[in-house]
């Protein structure tokens, strides 16, 4: 059997930088941006040591922001983190303070990151995505490559949130499927929802890194169905350690608070 090394002493160039403008391009998203969002990474396995020696456990929040010029790879995240296993810091402030400047600069911009220390691990909540969920409709699906002409809206208009967590897009570098609940708030001409149900699946054999996803469906979205205000965020369930929870928007929303779904 062979074993994968990893790395568990302090090593920032583990961190794995992706541009976003390659991707954005192909959507055709030019040099300003046409929303606003964020990425918000939450770590499940995190430790180090304290200088005594003692292992010290804890969880993490970061915020990335959309406009950063770079996402970091997800298996390059966890090795990274992994790094500080056999490290010895001077207290979680310090681990912090190393967090934020590895990260943004990986990133290209400043970040924000949050510790939960064992003591605060009861303030964990979990909660699924509010709106209507649109799982239920009976319709029959064939296409399983991202189509937007599935897309379609009616003469009348909604302000609504539509939920579904039958979201499913593969990572492009392993080809391992990464699982999604995924919510789009919008007003404007009403969106077909069997229409939209079938574009969510429509993802199902599709490549992409987390952030490109949620960004494509917003595209799609946005220049197939005309809202006037639009918010699509994806909750993706955890792998490595780590789950991804892109969120944009045009409609001046601030990020939601990083509260977990049942499947995460």
């Amino acid at each position: 059997m062979n074993i994968i090394p990893y790395k568990d002493t302090y090593d920032p160039t583990l961190l794995q930088p992706v541009p976003r403008e390659p991707h954005r391009r192909e959507l055709g998203i030019g040099g300003s941006l046409p929303f606003t969002g964020v990425d918000i990474w939450t770590a499940y396995e995190l430790s180090w040591l304290d200088p005594s020696g003692r292992p010290r456990v804890a969880m993490a929040t970061f915020v990335v922001d959309a406009r950063s010029p770079y996402l970091i790879e997800s298996k390059s995240f966890k090795l990274y983190l992994n790094s500080f296993n056999q490290t010895e810091l001077a207290s979680p402030e310090s681990f912090r303070q190393r967090l934020l400047a590895d990260i943004g600069n990986a990133c290209g911009m400043p970040v924000d990151v949050e510790i939960k220390l064992h003591g605060e691990f009861d303030d964990e909540r979990i909660e699924e995505l509010d709106g209507e969920l649109i799982d239920g409709i009976d319709v029959e699906v064939r296409d399983y490559l991202p189509n937007p002409a599935l897309l379609r809206t009616g003469r009348s208009e909604a302000d609504e949130t539509l939920v579904s967590n039958l979201l499913k897009t593969n990572c492009p570098l392993t080809g391992q499927p990464d699982w999604a609940s995924i919510q789009v708030r919008y007003r404007g001409p009403r969106i077909d929802r069997a229409g939209l149900l079938r574009y969510f699946v429509s993802f199902r054999q599709h490549g992409g890194f987390h952030e490109q996803c949620v960004e494509h469906i917003f595209m799609d979205i946005l220049g197939r169905c005309g809202p006037e205000r639009l918010s699509v965020y994806a909750r993706y369930t955890r792998r490595g350690g780590l789950d991804i929870n892109p969120f944009r928007t045009n409609g001046g929303e601030k990020p939601p608070q990083n509260v977990r779904t049942a499947r995460q």
